[in-house]
């Protein structure tokens, strides 16, 4: 019978960035609590050591569940001792515990570092919002035709395709907030999008791209209390109400979303458009007062929704989330659990770093800072001092390659005021395409 699993050292001991999620493995201890007793004998292979395998392997690069046995029975992790476990048996652990362990880690991570890293958070992105957030989804890549069930599977067929994956990102703190699995990889994103901003703050601000372009949505939204930037879809017909500024191209407008019998809008919303080079720019949001949203800031704000993009890539490219251990659900959502884990370290650090070295934190190579930083750590040395210290010299910080777009900015005495008594609300009709069920939990809180 195994010895108890002894306390983990101070983090000073191991690999600072190894030890700091071993101590958040044991402080927020994902094992759920016991309804009962245990019986017989313990398990060979303790909860507290499989989690932390788990994501150290992915800390590490490591690319497939045989890696995690290796570790945990070849070379041992950090203090533990090695466990003499079989490969299939470890594999059997992860399915028969599941996912649900280590997603509870990762909202729990998330409140924390939430809570550290509010006093850097960007508060000039839309001031008067009481958040800011991007939404979007990504699908997860096709599993291997490992198992027998399906190797008979073409390629290509949506049976090899686990799901996908719905998020909120917090653009103000770099940080996921919510992140839902969904079974259905050809669901339409405007399904799920309700139940994934239920929980948000009245008054915050929602970025998000085409896919969720609906009127319904959009009022849903604005009877709710939050705040909405969007593109305007091509072909959509609206109606003028109201023109704050209109010079050439460029325009501050009120408009009736749908003109059609069909598809129409409950709520007036804002139309700004300008010309930057050969592509015409054209935003709605609720936000009617160009007074609190002016048109150069929609441009700079919106262009923040590419936030969720890099912070998919992070997880899919650089920490190997691509790479799928497993076809079994269970074993694929622990994976996946572990992964978005890291990316939350990984994200804060990244934060800290910028506020370090006092550079944007775009100014930070996201890339780089994934393969050196631990490297860093390894040699004994203070990770973020000696990565900043050695940014300008290898490239880690330099002037972020984003694309920049550059609005008009409109003098606020230009802009005429609307009339008294302007009618803002109206009757709404919903061509209904593929927006979802009406939740209840939309109702403002």
């Amino acid at each position: 019978m195994p010895s108890a699993v002894p306390a983990l050292p101070p983090p000073a001991l191991l690999d600072p960035l190894e030890g700091l999620v071993g101590e958040l493995v044991a402080v927020l201890d994902p094992t759920p609590p016991a309804t009962a007793p245990a019986r017989g004998r313990p398990p060979v292979l303790p909860g507290l050591l499989l989690w932390s395998g788990l994501l150290v392997c992915v800390l590490r690069g490591f690319s497939s569940q045989l890696d995690l046995w290796r570790l945990l029975s070849g070379t041992g992790l950090w203090h533990f001792p090695k466990v003499a476990i079989s490969d299939d048996a470890v594999y059997k652990r992860l399915e028969r515990t599941g996912a649900a362990a280590m997603e509870r880690l990762f909202a729990d991570l998330t409140l924390v570092l939430s809570a550290r890293l509010d006093a850097h958070a960007d508060r000039t992105l839309a001031p008067f919002a009481s958040e800011v957030y991007a939404i979007d989804e990504t699908t997860l890549d096709p599993v291997a035709r490992k198992l027998p069930p399906l190797r008979a599977v073409p390629k290509g067929d949506d049976r090899l395709l686990p799901g996908k994956l719905a998020g909120v990102f917090d653009v103000r703190r770099q940080l996921w907030r919510t992140i839902v699995h969904l079974a259905d990889p050809r669901q339409n994103e405007k399904v799920a999008a309700r139940g994934l901003v239920a929980d948000l703050p009245v008054g915050c601000l929602l970025l998000f791209d085409l896919g969720y372009f609906a009127f319904e949505w959009f009022d849903d939204l604005t009877d709710a209390g939050r705040w909405w930037v969007s593109r305007l879809r091509e072909k959509t017909s609206f109606e003028l109400l109201h023109v704050f500024y209109e010079e050439g191209e460029t325009l501050e407008a009120l408009v009736w979303l749908g003109k059609h019998r069909a598809d129409r809008a409950k709520h007036v919303v804002r139309l700004v458009q300008f010309r930057q080079g050969g592509t015409l720019f054209r935003y709605v949001t609720n936000v009617r007062d160009p007074r609190d949203l002016p048109l150069a800031e929609i441009a700079r704000l919106y262009a923040r929704r590419w936030d969720i993009e890099m912070a998919i890539d992070l997880v899919k490219t650089e920490l190997g989330l691509h790479l799928l251990w497993s076809a079994k659900e269970a074993v694929i959502l622990a994976q996946v659990w572990a992964v978005l884990t890291i990316a939350q370290v990984l994200q804060g650090l990244r934060v800290l770093v910028a506020v370090t070295a006092g550079v944007p934190v775009f100014d930070v190579s996201l890339p780089l800072l994934v393969r050196y930083l631990p490297q860093y750590a390894r040699r004994g040395l203070d990770p973020i001092a000696a990565f900043v210290a050695d940014g300008v010299r290898l490239r880690f910080l330099r002037a972020s390659r984003r694309t920049r777009i550059v609005a008009p900015t409109i003098p606020a005495e230009a802009l005429r005021a609307p009339p008294k008594g302007l009618v803002l609300d109206r009757r709404p009709r919903y061509a209904h395409r593929k927006c979802g069920p009406r939740a209840p939990a939309m109702a403002a809180a």
